[in-house]
C-alpha cells in the first residue's frame, strides 16, 4: 500500500518519517490537552511540531485524521499485558495500569479530551474503539489461560472480563470523580474474578 493509498493516520513510517509523525503527535496531544478537540488545527500542529504545513495537510488531511493516528500510537505505546501465573494476579495488574494511567497528569487530561471528542465526532469515536479493542484484545489471553489453568469456567468470554475490570474505574473517571487508586483498582480487578469464577461471563450458547 502506498502513502497515496493509505488512510491518513494508517501509515508506519520509519527514519526522518517517523520522527516527523512522533513530533506531530506530540504536538496534537499538547493541542488537544490545552485546547480540546476544537483547537486542534492542522496549521497550529504543523507550528508547534516545527514542520511543513504541507507535511501535516497531506498526511494527515483533517484534525479527525490526526486524532485517530494519535489513538493508533497510543495503543502502540500502551504497556503489554502481565502474566502473573494467575487470574488475580494478572487482572490486578491490568487495574492497576489503567488507573495509572488515567490518574497520570498528561494521559488522563488526554483520555478525557479525546473521549469528549468521539462524543461529536463519529471518526474519532470509530478510532477511539478501535484502540480499547487493541487493549481488550491485548488482555484477553491472561483469562484465556486462566481458563486453561482451571480457575475460571469453559466457555468465559475474556473480552468481557478485562471490560468488566475497567468499567467501573472509567465510570469514576468520567462520572462520579469518587479516587482512583491502587486500592479501587485491586477491589475492581477482585469484583470482576468472583463474577468471572460464578460464570457471569460463560456465552449463553455453552451455559
Amino acid at each position: 500500500m502506498t502513502d497515496e493509498e493509505a488512510a491518513p493516520g494508517m501509515l508506519r513510517p520509519g527514519g526522518r518519517t517517523a520522527r516527523v509523525r512522533t513530533a506531530v503527535l506530540r504536538a496534537a496531544e499538547d493541542a488537544l490537552i490545552e485546547c480540546g478537540f476544537d483547537g486542534v488545527d492542522l496549521a497550529e500542529v504543523a507550528r508547534r511540531a516545527e514542520v511543513g504545513k504541507t507535511t501535516v495537510y497531506r498526511r494527515w488531511r483533517t484534525p479527525q485524521g490526526l486524532i485517530a493516528d494519535l489513538l493508533v500510537d497510543m495503543a502502540e505505546q500502551s504497556v503489554s499485558r502481565t502474566e502473573t501465573g494467575s487470574l488475580d494476579g494478572d487482572l490486578r495488574a491490568n487495574a492497576r495500569l489503567v488507573v495509572r494511567t488515567l490518574t497520570d497528569q498528561r494521559q488522563g487530561v488526554l483520555f478525557k479530551a479525546v473521549i469528549a471528542a468521539a462524543t461529536t465526532d463519529q471518526r474519532t469515536a470509530e478510532a477511539l474503539h478501535r484502540f480499547y479493542a487493541t487493549r481488550i484484545d491485548e488482555w484477553s489471553p491472561c483469562v484465556d489461560q486462566a481458563v486453561e489453568r482451571g480457575e475460571a469456567p469453559e466457555g468465559t468470554e475474556a473480552s468481557e472480563v478485562i471490560r468488566a475490570v475497567s468499567a467501573p474505574l472509567y465510570y469514576r473517571f468520567l462520572v462520579s470523580g469518587d479516587p482512583l487508586n491502587e486500592t479501587v483498582a485491586d477491589e475492581s480487578a477482585h469484583a470482576a474474578i468472583c463474577a468471572t469464577r460464578a460464570g457471569a461471563y460463560v456465552r449463553r450458547s455453552v451455559r
